[in-house]
């Protein structure tokens, strides 16, 4: 009898699915089975994996027991997981979600593997994914936390429009498309003209003045790592960019941390690269972390308007890093601590 589990990849047609099933592919992950499900618009359409294709099915409530379901990841809204997802559990499914539906429940973890491995070890049934800028900001902090305990975080984000879906994508296209051809761009996607601009708003503003994104970057990122006395601040940003988050992040720690010690310690830390030259004219950029799997980190220097700061730079996949990889990456962690029952 096979120890592998028999996994499905849950809203399998969306670019963040068919990320997730490239990269079970290229990590070889350990399954008896894959199955791609969506929702009944894609049933029957053919998604590449390995040496053939899956056929897409139907997501039900009975797809997890029925098909004797062990792993669940899922990309397929807040709506869909909220529904799907304590179903799967029931039926004895672990989930890996990554919408922001489960994020800050107190009885959810969520995990990025190089930072709060140990916090799957009491997963109810569901996992949550964090969200994409989230993620890259705690892989860099949280070594240098471990060192230096960090005490306040500014941050500015630069993100990609895939962030937003391929709708976003596509916009940013066809509204270039549209003004080299001297046409007024159409905003659908966004709130407004994305091309050749930038747009201070991810997600709707709350009563406080700030979006529901940068809401997400404060409190998840104290969540993750586990030290609520972290204060963070954060404004999001949309940036004419396909594929690739951008961050500036400022730092200030209860002790000095130079430099050089700074990159010393990210150098040596999981997921981790560091592209800091400047006098070469070499710093992290989007369009050299699109594709890739790390976190990258440059311009590090001081802050030297406060006593203990530094100055970050962090650019990842928001695809890779920011969902899908993450995403495996949590998958492969439950595998390796013997956390998923595997019939």
């Amino acid at each position: 009898m096979s120890k592998h589990p028999r996994v499905a990849v849950v809203g399998a047609t969306g670019a963040v699915g068919r990320t997730m099933l490239s990269i079970l592919e290229e990590r070889d992950f350990p399954a008896s089975e894959v199955a791609a499900l969506a929702s009944s618009r894609s049933v029957g359409s053919k998604l590449p994996y390995k040496d053939g294709e899956l056929t897409v099915q139907e997501l039900t409530e009975d797809s997890f027991k029925k098909m004797g379901l062990e792993l669940a990841l899922f990309s397929a809204g807040g709506g869909t997981s909220k529904k799907f997802a304590p179903v799967a559990a029931e039926a004895g499914c672990v989930v890996v979600d990554n919408s922001s539906a489960w994020r800050m429940d107190e009885k959810i973890p969520l995990v990025v593997p190089e930072v709060n491995p140990h916090d799957l070890e009491w997963h109810p049934g569901i996992i949550a994914n964090p969200n994409c800028s989230t993620i890259q900001m705690v892989v860099a902090l949280q070594p240098l936390h471990l060192e230096g305990k960090i005490k306040r975080v500014v941050v500015s984000t630069y993100q990609a429009v895939s962030g937003a879906g391929q709708k976003g994508v596509n916009e940013l296209e066809s509204q270039v498309r549209q003004l080299f051809n001297g046409r007024d761009p159409e905003s659908k996607a966004f709130p407004h003209q994305i091309a050749f601009n930038c747009l201070p708003q991810i997600d709707v503003f709350t009563e406080n003045g700030y979006t529901k994104e940068e809401l997400k970057m404060v409190n998840e990122t104290k969540k993750i790592m586990g030290d609520n006395s972290i204060q963070v601040t954060a404004t999001t940003v949309r940036a004419p960019v396909f594929y690739g988050h951008s961050e500036s992040v400022n730092v200030e720690f209860e002790r000095d941390v130079s430099p050089e010690e700074a990159r010393t310690i990210l150098a040596q830390s999981p997921g981790i690269t560091v592209v800091d030259y400047p006098e070469k004219g070499l710093y992290p950029m989007a369009i050299d972390a699109a594709g890739e799997d790390d976190v990258f980190v440059g311009r590090i220097r001081r802050d030297e308007s406060v006593p203990h700061g530094l100055n970050l730079w962090i650019v990842s996949d928001n695809v890779r890093k920011g969902a899908a990889l993450n995403t495996i990456q949590i998958a492969e962690t439950l595998l390796e601590r013997g956390l998923l029952r595997v019939k």
